[in-house]
């Protein structure tokens, strides 16, 4: 246990840099969102998901390639998803209204999406050897892959219009007629180069922690893993939430969800050994009917709009939270 205190200072140190890159990559983000026009909606879905997605990118590919940790892959990427749909819990904190009523109802079409993907991943979970495959390749996986590029393509056209109704009021709302878009992107990347060089040293002291814990890998990767490499979701969203833009903030999340599946599906190439989810254990059903609920919780939230809470949370956060902390439970119990 001699070594504990030392990665609990590493994990500090990195947290901090994630935390003052975080904050600046949101504003950098809202910059590209006013002066390219494609919205913060779609600048969250494209570019910070992609971007705080990239840990559980390097977490599973070099679990699966260096290590064989297929459930740890698997784990990370789907717990993930779960703990994001957490931060979209915890951002509804910070004001009287429900945050469904803050943000514009187009974020139904991303999280309809994230619920296809998750099911999916659950019927080759289910199928396992009977899935049909291509090589060591799950046929699976490239339709997971496939599905996020359809999804990005589908969000940015329904954007296009959305945004083509009020762009007057966007032009009247402009806040950084002093920064040029070349700027703006320099900036955007000189940043997201740093988050994502300290959020890749995430997964290792992850690792390293949990083998301080003993805990099971299905448990490790759901839970310990996917929040670690989530941390950078959880800076950039609440930095976003901060500025007001909700809308980035929600669609970083709900964008990273989406990511994280087709992640799934680039560690199944990666992984020469055969179709990964043929060989992961069924615990992962676990978290994802957590996320798959957790997902549909948002959207019945975003379409009936309450227009008050009754406590610090609306009912759809509250109901979010229910879920994770019962899956949390369940997930240690049947974990191996």
């Amino acid at each position: 246990m001699s070594a504990l205190p030392v990665l609990v200072l590493q994990f500090v140190a990195i947290s901090a840099v994630i935390l003052w890159t975080g904050v600046r990559l949101s504003r950098y983000g809202d910059m590209i969102a006013e002066k390219t026009g494609v919205g913060g909606t779609f600048v969250g879905l494209l570019l910070m998901a992609g971007v705080t997605s990239l840990p559980e990118l390097i977490t599973g590919g070099s679990a699966v390639a260096l290590y064989g940790a297929r459930d740890l892959a698997a784990g990370d990427a789907i717990g993930s998803c779960m703990f994001n749909l957490l931060i979209l819990a915890a951002l509804d904190v910070r004001h009287e209204l429900p945050l469904a009523t803050r943000i514009h109802q187009g974020h139904v079409l991303t999280a309809a999406f994230g619920i296809v993907q998750l099911s999916l991943v659950a019927l080759a979970i289910v199928a396992g050897s009977h899935a049909p495959s291509i090589g060591w390749i799950g046929l699976h996986s490239l339709v997971f892959i496939g599905l996020y590029a359809l999804s990005m393509r589908t969000i940015f056209v329904f954007e296009r219009t959305r945004l083509g109704a009020v762009s007057r009021e966007l032009a009247a709302q402009e806040s950084y007629t002093h920064i040029s878009v070349r700027k703006a992107v320099l900036l955007y990347a000189v940043t997201a180069a740093v988050l994502v060089a300290a959020a890749g040293y995430l997964p290792a002291l992850g690792e390293a922690l949990a083998r301080e814990t003993g805990l099971g890998s299905s448990f490790v990767g759901s839970l310990l893993i996917a929040a670690t490499t989530s941390m950078p979701e959880i800076v950039v969203s609440a930095a976003a939430a901060r500025m007001g833009a909700l809308d980035m903030a929600v669609a970083n999340l709900f964008g990273s969800n989406l990511f994280n599946v087709a992640v799934l599906g680039i560690d199944d190439i990666v992984d020469v050994h055969g179709p990964m989810l043929q060989a992961v254990a069924p615990d992962h059903l676990v978290t994802l009917a957590a996320a798959i609920m957790m997902t549909a919780v948002a959207i019945i939230g975003l379409t009936f709009r309450a227009g008050r809470k009754r406590f610090r949370l609306s009912w759809d956060s509250i109901t979010i939270v229910v879920i994770y902390v019962a899956a949390t439970v369940l997930l240690r119990a049947v974990s191996r």
